[in-house]
């Protein structure tokens, strides 16, 4: 597996054009929210901050089609499908990326059953082939390894990956100038500069940022 992961990277970092762009975002309203959406809830009932953050990134890919899809034979194919290929450690050493299929047209509950599920299956030899070849776009998280960011490299023929790290308490000027303790998560893109740029990229960001603001709206 070790020499496997190794070819892919080597080949990415030789042919992609990588650019890298990090930004910080405020979570206390996605995390209040998550909150009070769990207070009566059984545990099993209950949603991550994972759900949210797949959900917001599926969007967001939804609306920018540049980021989602394929590199081959010289030229970009935009997938009309959000397919995204979750990071995911297993025993014993490695990874896999198995892809949450159609991830935009599911609700979070939805999204939230599927991730256990997926993890489950990739830990335990249940994956689908179909899921191990369909991701158009990666997300990796090491939020549960207390790191800041993960600056992640793209598997291709894929054109970006999304990576999250750990929500902590920050220093945070708030819209009144005053000055909080706020949960504060690092995201970060790593694209294509075949196909995107850090304009387009920082629009993705920015609206990735609305929506995690937002989550009711999720």
């Amino acid at each position: 597996m070790r020499r496997a992961i190794a070819a892919a990277m080597s080949r990415s970092k030789r042919e992609i054009p990588h650019y890298y762009l990090e930004h910080s975002i405020d979570i206390s309203k996605a995390q209040d929210w998550l909150q009070a959406h769990n207070a009566e809830r059984t545990p099993e009932q209950r949603l991550l901050l994972g759900a949210l953050l797949v959900r917001a990134a599926a969007l967001t890919l939804k609306q920018t089609p540049e980021l989602n899809g394929y590199y081959t034979d010289g030229r970009f194919d935009p997938s009309s499908s959000v397919h995204i290929g979750m990071a995911i450690n297993i025993r014993g050493g490695g990874l896999v990326v198995p892809a949450l299929l159609d991830a935009d047209q599911a609700s979070l509950e939805q999204l939230m059953e599927r991730l256990k599920d997926l993890t489950g299956r990739a830990r335990h030899g249940g994956l689908r082939s179909s899921e191990m070849s369909a991701a158009t776009v990666t997300l990796t998280s090491l939020g549960d390894r207390g790191v800041d960011s993960v600056l992640g490299v793209i598997f291709p023929p894929q054109v970006a990956i999304l990576g999250f790290g750990t929500p902590v308490l920050r220093p945070w000027i708030t819209d009144t100038g005053s000055v909080e303790a706020r949960p504060v998560l690092r995201v970060t893109l790593a694209a294509d500069h075949r196909v995107s740029d850090g304009h387009l990229g920082a629009r993705f960001l920015r609206e990735l940022t609305r929506k995690l603001q937002s989550p009711e709206s999720l």
